[in-house]
């Protein structure tokens, strides 16, 4: 198969997407929308993720050095666009409709409707140009019971329908086109 060269892209690499929870300053929730996220190995499971240029939820970690990474699923897409398109530093951006909670082990924001939340705390970050690399422990994992249940993997994946993005595209689990950024958040406004 022949190969052409191109400028750095992830455009076929699709990522699963997660809402950070953190608060703020004042002690309120918020929630950033990211993809850059996976697993590392120290001596137990970790996390990585990296957040690229100034954000809200950034500060807010870089602060507090804890947060919640919420799974984003279909039924959450719209919500989850909107936080991810509107700036944390719109004053009016969590003046939406949200079951919010609190983490068990760690003082977290969660989204109640994910069905599975790491509470996560960094214990390294690694400063780039112009984002940050966190490596962190997960110090607990909120699932919903049903997925507890006798089902294989892939019906419970498909059941949850975690959302992916890749090119500026949310996909579906099943690779299912579901709109371009700023577009499912539509339905909610």
């Amino acid at each position: 198969m022949a190969k052409i060269s191109l400028k750095p892209n992830n455009d076929y690499c699709p990522q699963t997407l997660f809402l950070y929870g953190t608060y703020d300053e004042k002690g309120n929730p918020d929630f950033g929308l990211f993809c850059w996220f996976s697993y590392i190995w120290d001596k137990e499971l970790g996390v990585m993720c990296c957040i690229g240029g100034n954000k809200l939820t950034k500060e807010n970690i870089k602060r507090d050095r804890i947060f919640s990474a919420n799974l984003v699923t279909e039924d959450l897409l719209p919500v989850a666009d909107y936080l991810g398109c509107v700036s944390g530093s719109n004053p009016d951006k969590m003046k939406i409709s949200l079951d919010i909670g609190k983490g068990s082990v760690l003082n977290v924001p969660v989204l109640n409707d994910s069905p599975v939340i790491f509470e996560l705390e960094v214990t390294d970050f690694i400063n780039k140009n112009d984002g940050d690399v966190m490596l962190c422990k997960i110090k607990n994992v909120l699932q919903d019971e049903s997925l507890s249940s006798d089902e294989t993997v892939v019906k419970k994946l498909s059941r949850i329908a975690p959302v992916k993005t890749t090119a500026k595209t949310y996909l579906g689990y099943d690779g299912r086109d579901l709109g371009q950024w700023g577009e499912p958040m539509k339905s909610i406004n």
